[in-house]
């Protein structure tokens, strides 16, 4: 193998090792921020019900993955270039007896590659998924918190519309009571008017008949007289 060759490897296996350090720290620190998002979240409920935007109020975490992922992201695209290259080196080398030797080097770059990539996305699945879940909650909050308020005002209100409801009823019965009343004394008042009209026709039957004896008495005297 030549020397411009064998430092053109050695140049592509620096770069790998240093990207895959830069890498490894990077998703180290990835990692501790998606838990202590979770442990933040479980611990003071993270989002006040009343923010309508939780994750886009001022949040620092929010802010640091965002940035974190596209570092992380480009990072992976630099070492995955660089897989390449070497990849490309391997098949041009022109040394079958070191071939081996450079295909086993550029697998382990490669299952480290694939091993970062994978844990990259793992956590950052999880974090979203802790992030729609304080969603979801926050909104759930704010629900509840809307219901309890308005809760208190529709108690009040159905209060108010009781206590009405009870004052109409009482003057309903108020009203009944009264109408009871006035035809309890209508109808008492028209049977003792009948009484009054019996009793006046019965005293006027009498008079007619006492005007009748009397003048029926008169006529007999009359002609015991003429005898």
């Amino acid at each position: 193998m030549a020397a411009g060759t064998s430092n053109y490897w050695e140049d592509l296996r620096k770069q790998a090792r240093q990207l895959e350090n830069e890498l490894d720290l990077k998703l180290v620190s990835f990692s501790k921020l998606c838990t202590s998002y979770s442990h933040s979240s479980t611990r003071d409920g993270r989002r006040d019900s009343s923010d309508t935007t939780p994750l886009l109020n001022g949040s620092s975490q929010d802010r640091m993955f965002e940035t974190m992922a596209i570092e992380i992201e480009q990072l992976l695209a630099r070492l995955t270039g660089v897989n390449d290259k070497m990849a490309e080196y391997t098949n041009s080398a022109g040394v079958p007896s070191l071939n081996a030797a450079l295909m086993h080097t550029l697998q382990r770059h490669r299952d480290i590659l694939q091993d970062y990539t994978h844990e990259f996305h793992k956590t950052k699945a999880n974090f979203m998924a802790i992030r729609e879940r304080e969603n979801l909650m926050g909104s759930v909050r704010k629900d509840i918190e809307s219901y309890k308020s308005g809760s208190g005002v529709n108690n009040r209100r159905t209060e108010l519309f009781l206590k009405e409801h009870d004052h109409l009823r009482n003057s309903d019965r108020l009203i009944e009571e009264t109408i009871s009343i006035a035809m309890a004394t209508k109808e008492n008042m028209t049977s003792q008017r009948g009484m009054l009209k019996s009793i006046h026709s019965k005293m006027n039957t009498l008079a007619i008949s006492g005007r009748c004896l009397e003048r029926g008495r008169k006529e007999t005297a009359t002609r015991a007289d003429e005898l």
